[in-house]
């Protein structure tokens, strides 16, 4: 939905101390900073500090190169890892897909309805089936055949540079990415796949699950990273099954639990409200 404000959002986690907070919030105040909302977290066992701070831009007295640079030495006096975001610049985001178009469609719906506060500059795909789709939403689509290797993915990769991406997600895209292609998106792509109990590997998991008769199935939203499917993970959402379930039921829970977690994966990360840190991370509320 369209905001009522501009704003500005800050991102910290760094190791406890006392007066974090206190010296966030009074360089903010004194730099004529709105704060209309603020979120902490402290990690026990690591003895972090993690923190999300969003203030009105009216009346703040410094532009984000400004704030960046009188940030610098506070940020570093408390050792702070520390990232901002604007919501006047929203992020550009790519969406990679295959034959299954579910969640791309989902994706492009909630977009459309104000739901996610980001540019889509394009659609990529290893197959032509989701170009009518893009159209439909005034998407640019790019056809991309993975047969070629290493140049298709050299193609995807200049697409990426050529639209200046931000967000890569991939949105039931059937292929491994290369560790070259994920190290230049760190914690900037976004994947779905189901989460069955017990795990079930190959090309049909629904089929597996049916067979076996499971109670519960689910999806994963995560982070990529060069190991497969290990990133740290941003959400997950369940569904009871039962032995009245046909295999077309489970296939059906199945895609709406993939949509769902994907679409509040991307919401989070837009709005600048992950963290990540360790193998894991924090969502603000």
């Amino acid at each position: 939905m369209a905001r009522v404000f501009d704003s500005m959002i800050l991102l910290i986690d760094c190791p406890d101390r006392k007066g974090l907070v206190a010296a966030v919030s009074d360089f903010l105040y004194r730099n004529g900073a709105n704060i209309v909302h603020a979120d902490q977290h402290r990690d026990s066992e690591l003895d972090l500090f993690l923190m999300r701070v969003e203030w009105d831009l009216k009346g703040f007295g410094l532009s984000a190169d400004l704030f960046r640079k009188e940030f610098g030495p506070l940020a570093e006096r408390f050792q702070m890892r520390w990232k901002m975001g604007e919501s006047t610049k929203p992020l550009r985001a790519a969406i990679f897909c295959s034959k299954q178009d579910h969640c791309l469609s989902d994706l492009l719906y909630r977009h459309r309805a104000g739901e996610l506060a980001c540019e889509i500059s394009m659609v990529v795909s290893n197959h032509e089936e989701s170009s009518r789709l893009a159209g439909f939403y005034g998407v640019p689509f790019h056809h991309v055949s993975v047969d070629k290797g290493a140049q298709a993915e050299k193609k995807q990769l200049d697409l990426l540079k050529e639209h200046s991406v931000d967000l890569v997600v991939l949105a039931r895209y059937m292929r491994i990415l290369s560790p070259d292609f994920v190290s230049r998106y760190p914690q900037k792509i976004i994947n779905v796949h189901h989460s069955f109990l017990p795990a079930f590997a190959g090309s049909k998991p629904y089929h597996q699950a049916f067979e076996r008769g499971v109670k519960l199935i689910g999806a994963t939203s995560h982070y990529v990273t060069e190991e497969l499917d290990q990133g740290p993970i941003i959400e997950q959402d369940v569904a009871r099954v039962s032995h009245r379930d046909r295999l077309d039921d489970l296939v059906e829970k199945g895609r709406d639990l993939e949509k769902t977690v994907l679409s509040r994966a991307v919401r989070w990360h837009v709005e600048h409200r992950i963290l990540t840190y360790a193998k894991k991370t924090v969502v603000f509320d």
